[in-house]
């Protein structure tokens, strides 16, 4: 069984372990004057593409995006993307794991959760110059290494998650006010089901991780999405499906194995309920 291809952050031979987990570049500078194409793969880390000028398109879980000036893409580790980037865009890339930005406050975490929540950011030239004087911040201290530079770092990542919150919540019609407490508790879900949904794919389950009865999470799900935990479930697993079967050359049996299926057959009745193909039919028209 093959893994989707996972880039992994570049390290330097200098300041090793924190290269590892974190990086900021130039675009011009990865571009070098040249358009990059790159195929189907994931990361185990976050990653931000803010750019400035911006020229291709971006594929992020099977949505495609136009790429342009002042826009800002933010992935979370697991998701897979593609895209062509044109010689012209200039900005910035970050990329960091989920280890160099741990706070211990809570609201902190909430912050990183509620920002990558969002794949795609397009911001208004004003705003967006906000948003890139943290970051050019940030490439400044990354670059000098000064006494104290990584905690400058992070407490900087922090003021562009709240940046970008703000930027989400002014640009969301709200037909009702949004409950923080049902918010956290679907994003907790949302975590829960990344790391669980191999192996657990009953809504109570997930209520009972949660502390919750399975009438309060099917509450704050239809509240928050219009959807049923065995919806939102469902979504996810059909997702991951998506990822192995174009990222990869794997065989459906492999993947249904992978995905916690040992009925092979049950999968693919599974997968054409809720897509209109078969495994095979999707991986043939879609690659």
């Amino acid at each position: 069984m093959k893994d989707i291809p996972i880039r992994k952050i570049n390290a330097s031979e200098t300041e090793q372990h924190f290269s590892e987990s974190f990086s900021i570049r130039s675009v011009q500078e990865l571009l070098n004057g040249k358009d990059i194409s790159q195929e189907l793969h994931r990361h185990d880390f976050f990653y931000i593409l803010a750019l400035e000028k911006g020229a291709g398109n971006h594929e992020i879980d099977f949505t495609t995006y136009e790429v342009g000036d002042y826009s800002l893409f933010f992935m979370r580790p697991g998701q897979v993307h593609q895209h062509t980037l044109k010689a012209v865009s200039t900005g910035f890339l970050l990329e960091f794991k989920t280890d160099f930005y741990n706070p211990q406050d809570k609201a902190s975490n909430h912050h990183l959760r509620k920002a990558s929540g969002k794949n795609f950011y397009q911001v208004d030239a004003d705003k967006f110059k906000k948003l890139f004087s943290l970051l050019t911040y940030v490439f400044l201290e990354y670059t000098e290494k000064q006494k104290g530079y990584q905690e400058v770092i992070k407490a900087n990542l922090g003021v562009l998650f709240i940046e970008l919150i703000r930027q989400r919540d002014s640009s969301t019609i709200h037909t009702k006010s949004t409950n923080p407490y049902l918010q956290e508790r679907l994003e907790d879900f949302f975590e829960l089901l990344e790391n669980n949904v191999t192996t657990e794919k009953q809504v109570s389950q997930y209520a009972e991780m949660l502390n919750l009865s399975l009438h309060q999470l099917n509450t704050i799900t239809k509240t928050l999405l219009n959807k049923t935990g065995s919806e939102i479930i469902n979504e996810y697993i059909i997702l991951e499906s998506k990822r192995y079967l174009l990222a990869t050359s794997n065989q459906v049996n492999q993947i249904a194995y992978h995905l916690g299926y040992e009925d092979t057959s049950y999968f693919i009745r599974f997968f054409k309920k809720h897509t209109g193909y078969s495994p095979e039919a999707y991986r043939h028209n879609l690659k």
